[in-house]
């Protein structure tokens, strides 16, 4: 028996096995009830060991965070830089500046927060001026502050709105319907913008828990689409993987694959027509988020012009659906 024979602990993963993994490493593969990614696209994966200035990357959170949340971050900043400056000014004293009408310490405040909002913007009506060596130092400072701020959110601005993003609506479930005579595991998407996407392609893996070898070990399995790839899409489109002799699902019942803590991810690919560039979105379906014996609701709506319409407040509505039953052309999920 040859010394250096690795033992099963050590065996070398075969190329294919390696191929299937997803990227997430066989430690969290290998986890029970942790979702790898979230419906949003984001990944449920916490890095730590790194100082925070090594971890901090302002400009890529500020380019992800919502809209309504970066409009208030800039708003309450532009506030709170104004009440430090007004502090400064208002310490400075009355006799700092000329103009300055205020008699009471809040007029005299508001006086100065709203000089420092004239200055901060490089307004200046000329009402009120420093005549002081403190009050034109802190005037110094903050025009310094407003060019280098509003050219910093100028460009993140910019950044935000031309940066091409897919805005891709998944249904909330997933089916298990049937489908030519046997079943199908699907899913509905639609485009929420009104730009094009051309070239649109979906990738789908199939990950749960197999005992191999007497050991638990994540399986991976890319899933064969009806279609992999649309060329245009305007309406909507529904995922369909058939499970046939030749797909992982086949003979598999819920309650196995609930068992086996199995997870379908998905990623979108696209080419956003406005930009020329392409486009990703990624989201996944926990067995939770799949209908059995159920179908999408039909989406189409009549037109009396002839113009072709859907309504997306029904991309995500099921309805119940009967299952080929066992022992007829399909094998009973």
């Amino acid at each position: 028996m040859a010394t250096g024979a690795p033992t099963p602990q050590q065996a070398i993963p075969r190329r294919e096995d390696l191929d299937k993994d997803l990227g997430v490493g066989s430690r969290v593969a290998n986890t029970r009830g942790l979702r790898f990614l979230n419906h949003d696209g984001s990944f449920n994966v916490r890095r730590r060991g790194q100082s925070l200035l090594e971890s901090l990357n302002v400009f890529h959170w500020l380019l992800n965070l919502s809209l309504f949340r970066f409009t208030m971050l800039t708003a309450g900043t532009y506030l709170v830089t104004n009440v430090v400056f007004a502090t400064g000014y208002y310490l400075c004293g009355p006799d700092a500046f000329a103009g300055a009408q205020g008699k009471t310490r809040p007029a005299h405040f508001l006086e100065s927060f709203f000089f420092s909002v004239q200055t901060l913007a490089t307004i200046g009506y000329g009402h009120i001026s420093p005549r002081s060596i403190a009050a034109n130092v802190m005037v110094t400072i903050e025009s310094l502050a407003g060019l280098m701020g509003f050219a910093i959110i100028t460009g993140i601005v910019f950044a935000r709105f031309s940066r091409p993003t897919a805005q891709i609506i998944f249904s909330h479930k997933a089916v298990i319907a049937p489908y030519r005579g046997i079943t199908a595991f699907m899913f509905r998407i639609a485009n929420a913008r009104t730009n094009q996407l051309i070239g649109v392609e979906a990738t789908v893996n199939l990950g749960r828990i197999e005992k191999k070898d007497g050991e638990e070990k994540r399986a991976f399995y890319t899933l064969d689409l009806e279609r992999r790839k649309v060329q245009f899409f305007p309406l909507h489109w529904v995922v369909v993987h058939p499970i046939d002799e030749s797909s992982p699902m086949w003979g598999w019942t819920p309650e196995q694959l609930k068992a086996s803590d199995a997870e379908f991810t998905i990623l979108l690919t696209a080419t956003d027509e406005t930009y020329a560039s392409t486009v990703h979105a990624r989201s996944s379906y926990k067995m939770s988020e799949i209908a059995w014996a159920a179908k999408f609701v039909d989406v189409f709506l009549p037109s009396d012009d002839g113009v072709v319409t859907i309504d997306l407040k029904k991309l995500h509505d099921v309805e119940p659906a009967v299952l080929p039953r066992a022992g007829e052309p399909a094998k009973l999920l």
